[in-house]
């Protein structure tokens, strides 16, 4: 057991007081019901998992970077993949899909799919992103009589969702758990850095930040790193009763390894580890029930670049996925060799609604874009990406004053998973796993919604990339309020 299991189990019944948040939400616990009701009939536990393929159209814009190429070639098709659990009285169901960042509006869609077509509570699914760099976009929503459409993509996703739930569903069998984690650092690298070099830190803002996200390598300027990294793969390993495999869950704090050609469709590192895992834990090639996952953690200021080398050569497309992934699952599949597998762990869900203010121009910041359309403007004052954020700043301006997104907190057994509709920074789930009061925790970002970066209040003093309104769209302390909801949350599941 690690280190910090030992000093967590100390604590497990250990009251969260630290709630202000809680007076703006109501917490929902959903599809469960306390474990000391449980007879000897109900405690059977099942698991079951699925991958559906989305069927990726051709000539739709690929999103992750500061241009957007029509996809030309699927290098490897985007898939949803799903978990089912079962322990006899509650259903969990996680719901992976490969792409950049979903809007909640396509999740609650595949959710009323997923309550009138299955059995599982559609409040006890949990979906996320992977936030692969190299899918199509599912950002198109527009708004019809003040209402949301969904594009034809968007409902084709959703109905996927739902499709691989309800496989999963069918493949219910019996079935042995088990979970841990390892550390891999090698990695994983805060990106991050402050740099001694004002030019590097120069914002379209017209201000200087204090930090730059994905400084140039090697540079004689890089002092440090920004934030830390949490070096942890955790990962959920589902076995038939006969011991065979069925299922592993994995989460790396890792935002994606890219190296993909424009105009490649492709999954990245989290298809290329779930497609290898299933054959280091010993799934035949005839055993096509198994399903790896990989989900992402907490990578809002990560990557994998090594910033302090100097990049010495160059990767062929592709060779970067390839040695990460199969770094990953070796690692894991090396994990699994120890793990004590269970044949019944309670299951638990609760989720809860908060409701945050979107960020606001302010007078002088509308002035200073208005004064960059003045005649005789030298080009070469103006920030590359000024006109970009000039942009973003004004839909944030004739938007709405708040959103409200949807917070999940999942248990199996002595482990809780924890959800965040943003790509989310390093020490907030390193922060969410030392406090949480089960033995173990980690957190899926992306989940239920994409929302933009979500740095901490101190990183927000420090600029750069992540924090600039318009990558940043909520209120600057939105992660402590978040944490504290999903703690609370936890704290809930844990006394059931």
């Amino acid at each position: 057991m690690r280190a910090k299991q030992r000093i967590q189990m100390t604590r497990r019944l250990t009251f969260y007081a630290g709630l202000s948040a809680a007076a703006m939400i109501g917490f929902m616990i959903g599809g469960n019901q306390p474990v000391a009701a449980a007879d000897s009939d109900a405690k059977l536990f099942r698991a079951g998992a699925a991958k559906v393929e989305i069927k990726t159209p051709m000539g739709m814009p690929i999103v992750g970077n500061w241009d957007s190429p029509p996809a030309t070639h699927i290098h490897d098709e985007l898939h949803v993949r799903c978990l089912v659990l079962n322990d006899g009285q509650t259903s969990l169901a996680f719901a992976i899909c490969d792409n950049v960042g979903i809007p909640r509006e396509v999740f609650d869609a595949a959710r009323k799919f997923i309550q009138a077509e299955t059995n599982v509570a559609a409040e006890n699914v949990l979906m996320s992103a992977t936030h692969t760099h190299s899918g199509v976009s599912a950002r198109e929503t527009r708004v019809v009589d003040g209402q949301q459409v969904l594009s034809a993509y968007q409902q084709l996703l959703a109905r996927r969702i739902a499709d691989a739930v309800a496989k999963a569903e069918q493949r219910l069998q019996p079935a042995k758990i088990a979970w841990g984690g390892v550390d891999l650092p090698s990695e994983v690298h805060n990106r991050r850095w402050y740099v001694s070099d004002d030019k590097l830190l120069a914002n379209p803002f017209g201000g200087v930040d204090k930090v730059r996200m994905n400084p140039p390598r090697g540079s004689d300027a890089l002092m440090k790193p920004a934030g830390p990294i949490d070096p942890e793969v955790s990962f959920i390993s589902v076995q038939s009763v006969d011991n065979k495999p069925l299922a592993l869950l994995a989460n790396y704090s890792l935002h994606y390894v890219g190296g993909v050609p424009k105009g490649d469709v492709s999954a990245d590192y989290f298809a290329a580890f779930s497609e290898k895992i299933g054959g280091l834990l010993g799934a035949s090639d005839s055993n096509s029930e198994f399903v790896g996952i990989m989900t992402n953690g907490t990578s809002g200021d990560i990557n994998n670049i090594r910033f302090a080398e100097k990049n010495s050569s160059s990767s062929e497309p592709y060779q970067r996925i390839d040695e990460v992934s199969d770094l990953v699952a070796a690692k894991v599949a090396a994990a699994c060799e120890s793990l004590d597998y269970q044949d019944w762990v309670p299951l638990g869900a609760a989720h809860a609604e908060l409701t945050l203010a979107m960020r606001k121009p302010d007078a002088q910041m509308q002035r200073y874009f208005a004064s960059l359309l003045e005649p005789g403007r030298d080009p070469a004052s103006i920030h590359r990406h000024a006109k970009t954020y000039s942009q973003r700043v004004k839909r944030l301006q004739e938007g709405p004053d708040e959103t409200t997104i949807l917070l999940q907190a999942f248990r199996i057994g002595d482990l809780s998973v924890m959800s965040i509709p943003f790509e989310v920074f390093a020490e907030t789930g390193l922060d969410l796993k030392q406090r949480s009061p089960f033995a173990d925790a980690f957190t899926i970002e992306l989940a239920n919604g994409s929302y933009g970066y979500l740095p901490t209040p101190a990183q927000h003093k420090l600029g750069g990339y992540e924090t600039w309104m318009g990558t940043n769209r909520v209120q600057r302390d939105a992660s402590d309020k978040i944490s504290d909801v999903l703690l609370s949350l936890s704290q809930q599941i844990n006394q059931q």
